[in-house]
């Protein structure tokens, strides 16, 4: 029997780097599917609909809403984020291994509905570094600035609803830590009952 794909979701601070090591994970491994979320924020530089998120307006995302579409959704800086329910599920059940590359607020709504998933927080090396990432970014304003900061601070505090903790200092590293997690995830007892029947099934007993 094929083994259920496994729910990765990915979350941490504004600008801890959380979708550069998701999608560095996604690149050395084809079999890891990047789900994309929906938001109603405007694009920034070089991102891609459809690719990078799947941009709608306001009211395209109420109705989403309504229409009972999204996995998860939350307003994060005056912004809707949401993730389509239908394909995500889709793929699970084919064994197929989603990540979902969400905020902190998000993340605690998925695993309202959906225990079985493996949560991993981002953590910045310090602030003083989270706050040059954003800076880096160059599409902040000051505001914009101080109100992630002060909402990190907050999410930094919610890290004991999370089952693993990437300090994200070099991405190779990270990758390396967030690859360990799935193939530990794996392992785990209760996510092999299949196998562990299947072998108790062809027991051969010694005469």
């Amino acid at each position: 029997m094929k083994r259920r794909g496994l729910l990765l979701v990915v979350c941490g601070p504004s600008g801890v780097g959380k979708g550069t090591i998701c999608k560095a994970l996604a690149d050395k491994n084809a079999e890891i599917f990047l789900s994309v979320s929906v938001t109603t924020r405007k694009p920034r530089n070089a991102e891609v609909d459809g690719v990078s998120y799947h941009f709608k307006t306001e009211e395209e995302f109420k109705e989403m809403i309504r229409h009972d579409e999204l996995f998860e959704w939350a307003v994060y800086c005056n912004n809707y984020y949401g993730t389509p329910k239908k394909y995500i599920m889709e793929m699970l059940q084919r064994g197929q291994d989603v990540v979902l590359e969400i905020d902190v607020q998000g993340a605690l709504k998925v695993k309202e509905h959906f225990s079985e998933g493996v949560f991993i927080f981002v953590l910045p090396p310090s602030m003083e570094e989270l706050k040059k990432r954003i800076e880096g970014r160059g599409t902040e304003t000051k505001e914009s600035i101080v109100e992630r900061l002060k909402r990190a601070g907050q999410e930094l505090k919610l890290t004991d609803a999370f089952q693993y903790i990437i300090v994200n200092d070099e991405l190779d590293h990270s990758v390396k830590t967030l690859e360990a997690i799935i193939i530990a995830e794996k392992c785990r007892s209760e996510r092999n009952q299949e196998i562990i029947k299947g072998v108790l099934e062809n027991d051969i007993s010694v005469h």
